[in-house]
């Protein structure tokens, strides 16, 4: 598994990972199917907007599998912290180690640099339970938010 930066090309594709995970929440709503994508497409340009305005200098990458692009690593390095501001793999890719081998990644990153790495989690997101056994803690409640913590110092 590899990662590239994200380029102007990869948009269709990463809008792509966006709606996918929203996949559940979108067949609760009774809208057509066009609705669904003008409503995603909204969400996700309001994301992207906000990670870059909030967020300057993160790094977007594509999750890259051997037989293609599979997901989205986004990361924010500030002085005092790593952020991960969003990792998402296309249904094909869930549940196969690969999350967990980034996440890894990024602890091995935090524990060399010497800063915590964190993450706002849906409380209903079923990757919880992953951030949880990789030792992330829960550190504040936000509502609809847990933001997670992880030290390498426990």
């Amino acid at each position: 598994m590899d990662l590239r930066p994200a380029t102007a090309e990869d948009r269709e594709f990463l809008f792509g990972v966006f709606a996918s995970t929203r996949d559940q929440e979108m067949a609760a709503v009774p809208w057509t199917p066009e609705q669904k994508d003008v409503f995603l497409r909204m969400q996700f340009q309001a994301q992207d907007q906000y990670y870059r305005a909030q967020y300057p200098g993160s790094e977007f990458l594509v999750i890259l599998a051997p037989d293609g692009p599979a997901g989205r690593l986004y990361v924010y390095h500030s002085e005092q912290e790593i952020l991960l501001l969003d990792i998402s793999l296309l249904p094909a890719y869930r549940k196969r180690g690969l999350g967990t081998r980034l996440l890894q990644d990024l602890q091995a990153e935090s524990r060399t640099a010497g800063k915590p790495l964190r993450i706002h989690v849906e409380r209903m997101n079923p990757a919880l339970t992953l951030y949880e056994r990789l030792g992330f803690r829960r550190i504040e409640d936000q509502g609809v938010y847990w933001y997670m913590e992880w030290r390498h110092d426990g």
